[in-house]
């Protein structure tokens, strides 16, 4: 990992040139997602046999298949996905909003009426790969909200099977429509629906660059979470944090992809070298070395700062997805952190946890979009609706500065419909 030393208004960022892909890529997403539009089923099942190497006649999951699921799951295992559950539900039933209503002494009420989303749609990851945790963090937002309808869709693996982990979740949370179904025409059959699923009204989850073009080109139709970037992490740290603890987190990151970024951010040249020592040291004998030394070559930094305040300023530049606060009072800290997807205070709280189990949502905006975007949550799985209205007292006192206003930007119909209400023509 490289050392620089920085000071108060240096410019510097983790943003990295996001895949948008190829030409020839974004044209064979839109010829899928107008081929499954036009032939719905036997799209799909064409484009599933072709990309996933299976033929399935229907892609829907049974009952049958969910009990073999939790027959070769592990017991340990699945009490370990009921806590997670329990967690990250008990977090996000905190995230609800109720809908609010107001009156002024005119007569007038105003208010905001809050609704969930008839459906959704949750991409989960599949193939050689199994994310029960991505069905978690999709799904348990939806559910919270009150969206009535789920729709679950994950890449099936060469025999045709979802994984155990990922089935057992979406039962555990009572999803009852999952499709063995992945890739960009998985995307463009939850937007426009096929002859065998309804269309769905916002679609989230990760997925390779077929999928998230897929969900570019589809927004609008229908809504999407995020086109997240890779994984990112910065640890804030002083004197006080062990290395090996450090070099450690930097690393869970760090083997997620060869494009994932991992800095550490001190006001300590101590620690900096002693982080960089064992970086290198624990790299020899990580099972996915490749890819993480990859990663730290190319998007490792480590930062040291004259002083703690200058160390946060750099942190808000970066606006990282995943910011850990390893200092002697990191609580003290947290008024200063502007821009960060997610924080997790002292060094027993590292980045996992918040992956897997704690309750916050691991759904984070990437690439420095912390500034403006927060984590996945319930109320993007709710609308608001304003409420207005008017009594005739409020009306017919607010009716001439309502019409003046129309026709300063030149709408007369609309001043005519104000003074079609008027008191002489209330008759």
């Amino acid at each position: 990992m490289k050392i620089t030393t920085i000071s108060s208004g240096d410019r510097f960022s983790l943003k990295r040139s996001i895949d948008a892909g190829t030409e020839e890529q974004r044209k064979t997403v839109r010829s899928i997602i107008e081929d499954v539009r036009r032939h719905g089923n036997q799209a799909v099942k064409a484009y599933t046999e072709k990309f996933d190497g299976i033929s399935l006649d229907d892609t829907r999951v049974t009952e049958e298949e969910i009990k073999q699921a939790y027959s070769l799951l592990d017991d340990r295992l699945l009490q370990v996905i009921r806590q997670a559950i329990r967690n990250i539900q008990e977090y996000h039933e905190r995230q609800l909003q109720s809908s609010w209503f107001y009156h002024r002494k005119d007569g007038t009420m105003l208010g905001q009426k809050i609704t969930a989303l008839d459906s959704a749609g949750v991409y989960v990851p599949g193939g050689t790969a199994a994310y029960p945790s991505s069905v978690l963090m999709n799904v348990i937002p939806a559910l919270t909200a009150g969206v009535e309808r789920i729709v679950l869709v994950t890449p099936p693996g060469k025999d045709g099977q979802l994984s155990p982990g990922v089935l057992a979740a979406a039962s555990e949370l009572g999803i009852k429509e999952i499709y063995k179904m992945g890739g960009a025409q998985a995307i463009a059959a939850l937007a426009y629906g096929t002859e065998t699923i309804e269309s769905v009204d916002k679609i989230t989850g990760p997925g390779n660059i077929y999928v998230a073009l897929a969900k570019r080109e589809v927004f609008g139709d229908v809504d999407i979470d995020m086109i997240a970037g890779p994984s990112e992490i910065v640890v804030l740290a002083d004197d006080t944090a062990v290395p090996k603890e450090i070099a450690a987190d930097l690393l869970s990151q760090a083997e997620h992809d060869k494009l994932s970024s991992s800095v550490l951010v001190t006001d300590s040249a101590a620690l900096a070298q002693a982080v960089q020592s064992e970086v290198n040291e624990q790299l020899d004998t990580l099972p996915r070395k490749a890819i993480a030394e990859a990663s730290i070559r190319e998007y490792g930094h480590i930062y040291v700062a004259e002083s703690m305040d200058e160390a946060v300023e750099a942190v808000n530049a970066l606006a990282p997805e995943h910011l850990e606060i390893i200092t002697k009072s990191p609580e003290a800290l947290i008024g200063g952190i502007k821009h960060a997807g997610a924080i997790f205070l002292g060094r027993y709280s590292p980045e996992p946890v918040g992956d897997y189990f704690a309750g916050p949502n691991h759904v984070l905006p990437t690439n420095g979009t912390a500034r403006f975007s927060s984590p996945l949550n319930v109320t993007d799985f709710q609308k608001k609706s304003s409420i207005i209205s008017y009594s005739q007292k409020a009306f017919e006192e607010q009716a001439e500065s309502v019409a003046a206003f129309a026709r300063l930007e030149g709408l007369e119909a609309h001043a005519r419909s104000i003074e079609a209400r008027g008191r002489r023509n209330s008759k």
